[in-house]
């Protein structure tokens, strides 16, 4: 018995010798990077027209990077608050951690001024600061890694024009072993990116828009370490909890009993369009359990083309069952029938 227990202890003692050297491994990792690139973006008038149109109504990027007025119908944003940041997300978010939204204006002391063009278009889309640290994946760079290179350079140019916010933002502070595993969710791009020509691939751009869009991330159920359930794509049921409430995401595959299998194309940008006029001033105040995280107003301002592109891709996803009551904290007699 006496060397069985010694065996034992060997054992454990070389286990937990591999454990602290990989520690020690991934303290001393940098995330895989490439050098940013040294380029200036020429702020022309298509490339500010193109990046406000991405900014403020596809990838919402003005979503998380302001404040809002929680108690208004789809959480509009705060005017003048647009790109200042401070939005915490922690562990009621179900993040190992703090990490808050941070000042994306053109601030010296406090936003991007003082940060390259290039550094930005690496932040963004390969997940690395002007530091070189590794950005935790709440920033959806895993999905901007496919926005084209002239997109991305848009979005830059459209930044760069917000006015500047002074508002200092605590840096992220993930819990151990999160901090050192993050490093691995960063990544360079392997070339050049090309958007979808909608001309010439319709579904494909409508991919292209609801990929830089986020509409997977929110539209999928989480596991408890918030990874996305394999074969759930698109079928909702993601609790999200916050300011505005508790919501749980809809399901948007065209499954006969959803929305998105029973509407028509018509149907489908009206309901996006009918938000068109909602802003911080004008959204009803949301009855009681019923506001969402949904962004209704952002979405609201694209074209007729892209949410048409936007829709006959959905349409080709595989239908998920899955019935959610988005609003579980609604009384019952307002609670939703389907």
């Amino acid at each position: 018995m006496k060397r069985v227990l010694k065996v034992l202890g060997i054992v454990l003692g070389a286990v937990a010798g591999l454990a602290l050297a990989g520690v020690a491994v991934l303290a001393r990792k940098a995330p895989a990077m490439r050098p940013a690139p040294t380029d200036a973006i020429e702020r022309t008038p298509e490339r500010l027209q193109r990046g406000k149109y991405l900014v403020h109504h596809v990838s919402d990027c003005l979503g998380c990077h302001s404040d809002h007025v929680a108690e208004r119908y789809a959480f509009p944003i705060s005017p003048g608050s647009e790109g200042k940041g401070g939005f915490v997300f922690d562990q009621k978010f179900g993040i190992p951690g703090v990490v808050c939204a941070q000042n994306i204006t053109p601030d010296e002391e406090t936003g991007l001024g003082r940060w390259t063009d290039g550094e930005i278009l690496r932040a963004f889309r390969e997940g690395v600061d002007r530091e070189g640290k590794a950005l935790f994946p709440m920033m959806p760079y895993q999905y901007f890694r496919s926005m084209s290179d002239e997109d991305a350079r848009s979005v830059v140019a459209y930044v760069r024009s917000l006015p500047p916010v002074r508002n200092a933002v605590p840096k992220q502070k993930l819990d151990f072993p999160v901090n050192l595993l993050v490093k691995n969710e960063p990544a360079p791009l392997a070339g050049p990116v090309a958007a979808p020509d909608p001309a010439k691939d319709h579904l494909g751009y409508g991919k292209y828009l609801v990929t830089i869009a986020g509409c997977r991330v929110c539209h999928t159920a989480h596991d408890s370490h918030g990874q996305l359930l394999p074969g759930r794509d698109f079928a909702g049921g993601w609790t999200m909890v916050g300011p505005w409430g508790r919501v749980v995401t809809a399901n948007i595959t065209p499954h006969s009993e959803t929305f998105m299998g029973q509407s028509t194309k018509e149907q489908f940008i009206g309901r996006i369009r009918a938000f068109s006029g909602f802003d911080a001033g004008t959204a009803p105040v949301a009855s009681k359990g019923r506001n969402t995280v949904m962004p209704w107003i952002a979405y609201a301002g694209m074209t007729d083309d892209d949410l048409g592109a936007i829709f006959d891709y959905l349409k080709t996803l595989p239908p998920v069952e899955n019935k959610v009551n988005p609003f579980p904290d609604a009384p019952e007699k307002e609670a939703p029938k389907g």
